[in-house]
């Protein structure tokens, strides 16, 4: 048997940590759990095999289990001495397995599932085999270099039309290398991207070459990404560094006031409707060192209203005794039954009954996550807690989240612009963004010409903490709290050991592309990390985003402040099982994300040379993955509020290992203070798009290459326009307006889709730029007939 259990330990201890997302918690201080089962042989049967993953009650039912040669896979967790492990079973192993009381807890395949399996791999090779190699096309998507600190890399992006066949890949030769480099393929959800290469570099080349395994070739010159600082003095009397440590949500709340009070022509704190739930938690133990013989216990009032003042005691009497509740102010005893022998005969149940009738009205008794109570209470004590940590000048009531509204004419008359942070709690630096950045508006108003601009003709919102409760929980309490602290779990799933888990994700609790819709990146289990809550919008914190988008219509651009990893995108945000995802821009509409971005990144760089990776910038399912239910696809989506994610924290290059580094949420505040100050230049820089936005009354131009005439055969049609603009356009000859074709982009990171015009057409179109300028001033609503046309004649 010792044997059997070190081979068992082997297989179980790499895994014990990957719990949280299944039905139970981790938590190292829980009971374990005992059983006594019978020693019954399972039998193999020839009959249908599924995988399904079992639950283990305890060493011994796991020791059975590997005697009797169950056919395991590798997978296996272990919590609070219950083992998850996935197996292959018959049908008659089952109902073996169950007089050990091993159940089944979730089928993951079955031979229907396996067969759709089959099924779906061999649509994909048959509709891989409809790709021909030899008609590959090569694309540049990008060809950059950059200098990054302290070292100059390459950046190459190409897409190849055989790109889905696995077998394809790509190299870059560069300056007559004589081994060319391989490109990565990247590719998510099963949809092929691209091919990329990210290196550090001595020399810039001036062009790259890259060539498929298939014959195909491709050259593009490189150019720098985000280009060349700007000329000219450097802004003088310009003060910044106004953060010097972490802030909580308190000081967070203290500092705004103070602005408030200090810049009252400039500056004003609103209070938004929707109260968080508080700080606060039921006080609670768990009483007993197994799980079928535990008691949970809970107080009534919250933990800071008198539940924390609470005591319960199990005693015994070596002489028989009734089972009896008495209550003494806040002390609560129960005497259990015991018998003539003086043993205990109360179970974990008559406990709970007898707790729920006689003390009921100061805390509610129940057992332990599901299990019966059917197991012999144990004596023992305990003092009710609330495991709150937080200092006493910290509210536990309900908050108010407040932002900050700058502006010299706050009555939306001019555009605003939405920057909110600490969606996650534990992202700490995110709110020093904002708080920076409202200190350098407000300070450097009076002398500096650029801030005096931004501030008469913007609305600006700054919210520092959308997710007060649960960042006040991540500094005093557990700090890699990512949620709020509302508990929408069962009861099976409320004990203390679980309050690391409670909570919802702010960040997919909205309506757009939401879970509970069917996208991708959320979870409906309530220990999730990224659960969405029971339903969109749930959240008081969600609420107030929706409120404020709803009260001030004046909100054109937002930016959602995240960290870490250093990212820079926009909507979509989520994509579905099909990875269809939400609607993307138009051409134009992303062609004004990435100039906007360009601007913004740049303004990021001035401050210690921090380069968001190319790589890392562009449409969220391009660069990291699906974020169902997030609230920058809300804002987009359902207000047309161009917004974009911040993920602060880029990756530092470590010189000495030639790798990237990761900073994690709460670095030292030293290079936390860095990121504070390199985001709040690119707010800024969000800033001074918005404005210049507003300036822009200028029509765009357009026009479509090839140009009108007669052609010998089929042409490919481009639009180019003089800045970023949709294109609405017609080929039946009809007028064109707003609900006639828009101009979409090509494909994953490429570039506005062509026209194929094989017989002779009559192109009819205009532009309209991101400000609502129309092209011409051409009124598509009216009659107007001064819209583009040009004749395509083909020769037949």
């Amino acid at each position: 048997m010792k044997k059997i259990k070190h081979v068992k330990w082997l297989l179980l201890t790499s895994a014990v940590g990957l719990a949280i997302g299944s039905t139970y918690v981790i938590n190292n201080e829980d009971p374990s759990v005992s059983a006594e089962l019978e020693d019954v042989p399972v039998e193999i049967k020839n009959e249908p095999s599924q995988i399904v993953q079992l639950e283990v009650p305890g060493e011994e039912a796991l020791d059975h289990l590997l005697e009797l040669g169950i056919d395991l896979t590798h997978r296996a967790t272990m919590h609070d001495g219950v083992y998850e492990v996935d197996a292959v079973v018959t049908d008659s192993e089952i109902e073996k397995l169950a007089q050990y009381d091993i159940t089944v807890k979730d089928t993951l395949i079955n031979e229907d599932m396996w067969q759709e399996r089959v099924d779906e791999r061999m649509q994909t090779l048959e509709t891989q085999s409809e790709i021909e190699a030899e008609d590959e096309e090569l694309q540049f998507l990008r060809a950059n270099f950059f200098t990054n600190q302290s070292e100059t890399f390459l950046y190459l992006e190409v897409k190849s039309s055989a790109g889905e066949l696995a077998g394809t890949s790509l190299a870059a030769d560069w300056n007559g290398n004589d081994t060319p480099i391989s490109l990565n393929r990247k590719s998510d959800f099963g949809e092929y991207l691209y091919h990329y290469l990210s290196m550090p570099i001595d020399d810039v080349p001036e062009n790259v070459t890259v060539t498929s395994n298939h014959g195909s070739e491709v050259t593009m010159d490189v150019t720098e990404w985000l280009g060349e600082d700007k000329p000219g003095n450097p802004k003088k009397h310009y003060a910044t560094e106004f953060v010097d440590h972490y802030m909580d949500p308190h000081e967070l709340n203290e500092r705004m006031e103070q602005l408030g009070e200090e810049f009252p022509d400039l500056v004003e704190v609103v209070e938004m409707p929707h109260k968080t739930n508080g700080y606060r938690r039921h006080a609670q133990a768990t009483l007993g060192t197994t799980a079928n013989s535990a008691v949970v216990v809970t107080s009534n009032d919250w933990g800071h209203e008198g539940g924390n003042d609470l005591a319960i005691e199990l005693t015994a009497d070596e002489n028989a005794s009734d089972l009896q509740v008495t209550v003494q102010g806040d002390n609560i005893t129960v005497q259990l039954e015991t018998d003539e022998n003086g043993d205990v005969v109360s179970s974990a149940q008559d406990v709970i009954n007898a707790l729920n009738n006689e003390a009921g009205d100061l805390v509610t008794a129940s057992t332990y996550r599901g299990y019966p109570g059917t197991g012999t209470a144990q004596p023992t004590s305990a003092d009710l807690t609330d495991g709150l940590s937080a200092p006493e000048h910290i509210s536990s009531e309900p908050q108010t989240v407040k932002a900050l509204r700058i502006g010299k004419h706050r009555d939306g008359s001019k555009p605003g612009v939405l920057g909110y942070a600490q969606e996650h709690a534990r992202e700490w630096v995110t709110p020093l963004v904002t708080i920076e950045t409202a200190e350098r508006l407000l300070r450097n108003y009076a002398h500096d010409g650029d801030t005096k601009q931004l501030v008469n003709n913007l609305d600006i919102f700054l919210v520092p903490s959308v997710n007060p409760d649960g960042a006040t929980y991540s500094f005093y309490d557990y700090n890699w709290q990512r949620k709020n602290m509302t508990n929408h779990c069962p009861e099976e799933l409320s004990d203390f050991g679980a309050r690391h888990y409670w909570g919802v994700d702010l960040n997919r609790n909205h309506s757009v592309g939401s879970v509970h819709d069917g996208y991708i990146g959320a979870s409906t289990n309530c220990t999730s990390a990224v659960y969405a809550g029971p339903e969109e919008h749930s959240e008081p914190e969600s609420q107030n985003l929706v409120w404020l988008a709803d009260e001030f219509d004046n909100i054109d651009f937002a930016m959602n402040i995240h960290s870490y990893g250093g990212y820079f995108m926009w909507s979509p945000g989520a994509y579905d099982e099909n990875r269809e995802p939400l609607p993307r821009p138009t051409a134009g509409e992303e062609s004004f994300y990435w100039a906007a971005s360009n601007h913004i990144l740049n303004k990021i760089k001035e401050h210690r040379g921090t380069v968001i990776l190319p790589s890392r910038t562009g449409p969220i399912p391009d660069v990291l993955y699906s974020a169902g239910g997030n609230s920058a696809d809300y804002l987009w989506y359902e207000k047309d509020i161009y917004t974009w994610n911040f993920e602060v924290g880029a990756d530092l290059w470590n010189d000495e290992e030639q790798r990237w580094q990761p900073v994690g949420f709460q670095p030292p505040y030293e290079e936390g203070h860095e990121e504070a100050m390199e985001f709040a230049n690119g707010l800024i820089g969000l800033f001074e798009v918005a404005y210049q936005h507003s300036k822009d009354n200028q029509p765009p131009k357009s026009e479509i290459n090839p140009g009108k005439g007669k052609h010998d055969g089929p042409v490919e049609l481009e639009f180019e326009t003089s800045e970023p603009a949709t294109i609405y356009y017609t080929l039946d000859g009809s007028r064109p307006t707003f609900e006639s074709n828009i101009l979409q982009l090509n494909g994953t990171r490429e570039p506005a889709e062509t026209l194929t015009i094989d017989e002779t057409t009559t192109v009819k179109w205009f532009a309209v730029d991101p400000a609502g300028n129309v092209e011409k001033n051409y009124t598509p609503t009216d009659n107007g007939q001064n819209y583009n046309k040009a004749t395509i004649q083909i020769k037949k």
